[in-house]
């Protein structure tokens, strides 16, 4: 597993804490949309396969397909000008990747949030720090994880190998999405998963700190 050239990142649950931005767009945008609110603990299982489905989950069992999209349309517009009020990287974040910077590794993140705020986030939190962002786009034929097409990417654009690759993430769809990828995985204990949760889920590897992940580089 060793002499890995890249580590591509999961984002929410990985870098950066962003449960509590996510739980108050949700609850603004179903306020707005005259539905219950959801806690802390429901939106945190809610995450993971992209905005679509945290509404899809979030919105009474009985909202429409137009109801949805217009909840959604509300959560967007909300998050995107509040997603950095109570955002931030988990600690030894940035000092984890800096060495990996020190140490020559290039450095990506691959999030099924959408792509715009993937991008803002981490220019914001990490600037140089990550080479390479992005988020969902279907639009562009590009399917979201668990589906390898944004490893796959990465992989492309740096002209690297699946070998040369370890990915980094928090739920079961990064290790879906590691499996597809046909590369080795890290799973975090920080993040919105626990370990049991994780290791049913097929986790192998799993680490309580940032700076563990150098063991398996």
């Amino acid at each position: 597993m060793n002499n890995k050239k890249i580590v591509i990142f999961d984002l929410d649950g990985t870098l950066l804490n962003t449960l509590q931005d996510l739980t108050d767009s949700t609850n603004f945008a179903l306020n707005r949309c005259d539905y219950p609110q959801r806690t802390l603990d429901e939106v945190r299982n809610f995450v993971g396969n992209g905005v679509l489905k945290l509404i899809e989950r979030a919105v009474p069992k009985n909202a429409t397909s137009d109801d949805i999209q217009n909840c959604l349309k509300i959560f967007k517009e909300h998050y995107k000008n509040n997603m950095f009020s109570k955002t931030a990287p988990y600690n030894g974040i940035i000092e984890m990747l800096k060495k990996l910077k020190n140490g020559e590794y290039k450095t990506a993140v691959v999030s099924n949030k959408f792509d715009s705020a993937v991008k803002d986030l981490c220019l914001k939190y990490f600037g140089s720090l990550i080479d390479f962002s992005a988020g969902e786009n279907e639009l562009a034929g590009i399917r979201k994880k668990p589906a390898p097409d944004t490893v796959l990417k990465v992989l492309q654009t740096f002209e690297l190998r699946p070998e040369d690759a370890i990915y980094v993430g928090d739920s079961e769809v990064d290790l879906q999405t590691a499996r597809n990828a046909k590369i080795d995985c890290i799973s975090v204990l920080w993040g919105f998963k626990n370990k049991e949760f994780l290791q049913n889920n097929g986790a192998k590897i799993l680490i309580s700190k940032p700076d563990e992940i150098f063991r398996y580089l």
